[in-house]
Order: structure tokens, then C-alpha cells, then sequence
């Protein structure tokens, strides 16, 4: 992989190390490889209110750009191609397979696809690699401009869609073993706000045969939700107390496969999409 941007950016095996605006523009032109940007659209991604030394700003800050990508890869500010006249700019030349997210983005979409076909296990692998691609939450010492906390809040809310349908797939695969538990709670502690994680919390703890620890996942679901955002039990995760008062492990997974196979999308919350808690 030759660019990273799911975690701290990195071009080959080099962290980059350079000014947070001459990051972000990096940035921006990674999330729109391949596509020419210009100045005007680069000023309104690195600034909310442009400065009037928006233009000089950016060239300066190319320049930088340049000498990052030949010090990780000689020769590699070619890839970086800078367009003249009345909508000046610049494309940085990215194959997609060279790019972390777009890679992710097509493992994710592929292990959803399996998901839903019931091809489980294979489902399994391609989420794994697809999540492995991932060495911290994006947007990390990014400008809260509007344009990176909108693309933030996106990608961000991608990797715990991708978690969901991993943990959906295990459970489905009866590979619920005290590990799943564990895993399961540490993204929940990243994104404490989705439903979705919260019910296959209980699922992994109900299918064990543990309705206490399930019921406890619950108790802590509701509290939060009522608490932070004054909102009841989601219904999804009272359906889910109910299998496991019964003690129900069928009625679990079943609830499991029809969350898999639903289109229902949970969006981030506002207050965490940015630190990858959404």
C-alpha cells in the first residue's frame, strides 16, 4: 500500500511528518484522487473562511507537498500534476489499489455482499482485512473544517458498519467464543452510541447461554441512551432482552440475521463522528 490515510498519514513505510495544513491538503487530494481539484474548491476544504492569502497559502503548502512525497519515494512528486488557467489546480495520479480506503472500501462492500449471502465464514475473512487496514480513527489532527468533518464523520461511521457486519458474521458462524465478547466490547467503547453493537453484545453473551452478562450489556445500553440522549431502550436491543430473559439462543441469532439482512444505516453521532466514536 502505498498511501495511508486510515490512521496517521503515512506515504510507503513513512509517517508523514509536516505542518497540519500541509497534511490536510495532502489529505484532500488523496480523498480526491485522481480528480482534479482546484484552488477554490482546496481553499474551501482546508478553511472555513478562506483567508484572503488562501492561493499563495496553497502554493506554498504544494510545494511542501512535493518535497513530502520524494522523501518518502523519490521521484514520486510526479504523480502530483498541477493545472493552469482559469480553474487552476492540481490531481494527485493515485491507482486505486494504492490507497488505503479505497481498498478497505472494497473488502467492506465485498464481506457485506458474502454477509448477505449467507456465505459467513468467507464473509469473516474479507472483513478481517478489511478492518486490518485500519491503524487508527481518520481525521486525527485534521482541520474541523465542514469539509473534513463531513468526510470524518463518513469514513469513520464506515469501519463500524464493517465491524457490525464482522461481529453479525461470527455470530452467524457460531464462532461466538469469550474473545468475540471482548472485541465486541472494545469497539462498543469506541462507538457507544450504535444500537447495533449493543445487541450483538447481548447476542455473543445470550448465545453462550450467559443471560446475566447479556442483561447487563442492556442494563448499560439503556442507562447511556437515556442518560446522554434521553432516548428509550432502541427496540432492536429490547427485542434482544426479551430472547434473553427466555433464555433463547435460537431467537438471538435469528434477531442476528435479520439485523444482517436489513438496509436500516445508524449515522454517527455528531458529537464522536470526528473522533471515531460514532
Amino acid at each position: 500500500m502505498l498511501f495511508r490515510i486510515l490512521g496517521p498519514v503515512e506515504i510507503g513505510r513513512l509517517q508523514v511528518v509536516a505542518a497540519p495544513t500541509r497534511t490536510a491538503l495532502l489529505t484532500a487530494l488523496l480523498l480526491r484522487a485522481g480528480q482534479p481539484v482546484n484552488v477554490d474548491e482546496l481553499s474551501e476544504f482546508l478553511w472555513d473562511d478562506p483567508p484572503a492569502s488562501a492561493t499563495a497559502n496553497i502554493r506554498s503548502h504544494t510545494t511542501g507537498v512535493r518535497r513530502v512525497l520524494d522523501s518518502a519515494v523519490p521521484g514520486l512528486s510526479d504523480r502530483l500534476r498541477t493545472h493552469r488557467g482559469s480553474r487552476s489546480g492540481y490531481t494527485l495520479c493515485v491507482d486505486a489499489e494504492e490507497l488505503d480506503l479505497h481498498v478497505f472500501t472494497l473488502r467492506a462492500r465485498r464481506g457485506r455482499n458474502l454477509l448477505l449471502r449467507g456465505e459467513v465464514d468467507e464473509a469473516v475473512v474479507v472483513l478481517e482485512e478489511a478492518l486490518a487496514l485500519w491503524r487508527a480513527p481518520f481525521g486525527r489532527g485534521l482541520p474541523p473544517t465542514r469539509w473534513f468533518d463531513a468526510h470524518a464523520a463518513g469514513i469513520n461511521s464506515a469501519r463500524f458498519d464493517a465491524y457490525q457486519d464482522l461481529f453479525s458474521a461470527l455470530v452467524l458462524a457460531d464462532r461466538t467464543t469469550e474473545l468475540l465478547v471482548y472485541r465486541i466490547e472494545s469497539v462498543v467503547a469506541e462507538a457507544p452510541y450504535r444500537q447495533g453493537l449493543w445487541e450483538l453484545l447481548a447476542a455473543a453473551h445470550s448465545i453462550h447461554g450467559d443471560a446475566a452478562g447479556a442483561l447487563s450489556a442492556i442494563t448499560r445500553c439503556r442507562r447511556l441512551f437515556a442518560d446522554d440522549l434521553g432516548l428509550c431502550l432502541p427496540p432492536r436491543v429490547e427485542a434482544m432482552q426479551r430472547a434473553a430473559l427466555a433464555w433463547n439462543a435460537e431467537e438471538a441469532r435469528r434477531l442476528v440475521a435479520a439485523r444482517a439482512l436489513s438496509t436500516e444505516v445508524e449515522a454517527p453521532t455528531s458529537a464522536t463522528a470526528r473522533s471515531g466514536a460514532g
